[in-house]
């Protein structure tokens, strides 16, 4: 990968990161250092499923999340080596 390339990557990350939902979801995960569903992270921040649902889309589109479908159910994880190489530190500012 470029810099260019790179550079052009953490422009898409910020711009994703600059919803407090995102950042909230992102929270959520990082501290339960666990997959989640929809319905949890729903739960627990108290936003709709859809919602929460439109938001793992637009994390997962910039590699912030993996994402792993089981039966009818979505699981979101954290993509640590994105972090690592885009935002290193960031997750324990959180």
């Amino acid at each position: 990968m470029t810099l260019e390339q790179a550079d052009l990557q953490r422009t898409e990350i910020f711009k994703v990161l600059s919803d407090i939902s995102r950042l909230s979801i992102i929270r959520t995960l990082n501290q339960s250092r666990r997959e989640m569903t929809c319905g949890e992270i729903g739960q627990q921040l108290n936003i709709s499923k859809s919602t929460v649902s439109y938001h793992f889309k637009m994390l997962r589109a910039v590699g912030l999340t993996i994402t792993r479908k089981e039966a009818q159910s979505k699981f979101l994880s954290l993509n640590y080596p994105t972090f690592d190489k885009f935002l290193p530190g960031f997750l324990d500012s959180l």
